[in-house]
């Protein structure tokens, strides 16, 4: 493929192909550059360094999660049950990772490791989108006053286990489903007037 055809969504998509090839722990820039059929020197073009493909592929994959819950964030309706669709979106997404590609799922929980900031951004937006659903909740009068930021944190901290990757060895067990909408219900009862 000629350089100029080169685009960092293309890098980026190689890569992946790379990291679930090699690993993270031996996957090289010299590998997708070799999958891309150019030189190493054309991919650094697009990213300066090692480092800062990994950071664009760990943040590429957090990424994917944003618009699909913003979507259903945004949506128009009562704030309970939007919070239960966004948790409820939020956790398909992130078996689904877990499960379809357990390779690069694995890879990926390497890469997040190595990018902090990157996982910080990600937290970030995604307690941003539950302070939007807590806020309108709040001034509709379906859920109790309340610090939304505050409120929406300790939803994502509560919620941890149908999403922290730390637990993905849980989310096939058998009752997984019952437990989670235990807790979805258990946090709607708590931000009830």
């Amino acid at each position: 493929m000629p350089a100029e055809t080169l685009t960092p969504e293309r890098i980026l998509e190689a890569t992946e192909e790379v990291l679930r090839r090699y690993g993270p722990a031996k996957a090289t820039v010299v590998d997708v550059a070799r999958a891309l059929g150019v030189s190493h020197g054309s991919v650094y073009r697009h990213f300066g360094s090692k480092a800062a493909l990994r950071e664009a592929v760990t943040d590429r994959w957090l990424d994917q999660s944003h618009a699909e819950l913003s979507a259903v964030a945004a949506t128009k309706g009562p704030a309970g049950p939007r919070l239960h669709a966004w948790l409820a979106a939020l956790f398909a997404s992130k078996r689904r990772k877990a499960g379809d590609d357990p390779e690069l799922f694995a890879t990926y929980m390497v890469l997040v490791g190595e990018n902090s900031t990157t996982v910080d951004r990600h937290v970030e937006t995604m307690i941003g989108q539950l302070s939007g659903i807590v806020t309108e909740g709040v001034d509709r009068g379906e859920f109790a006053p309340c610090d939304a930021p505050s409120t929406a944190r300790a939803i994502w901290d509560a919620t941890g286990r149908f999403h922290d990757p730390a637990y993905a060895a849980e989310w096939s067990a058998p009752g997984i489903d019952a437990a989670f909408e235990a807790v979805c219900e258990l946090v709607l009862r708590g931000l009830r007037p």
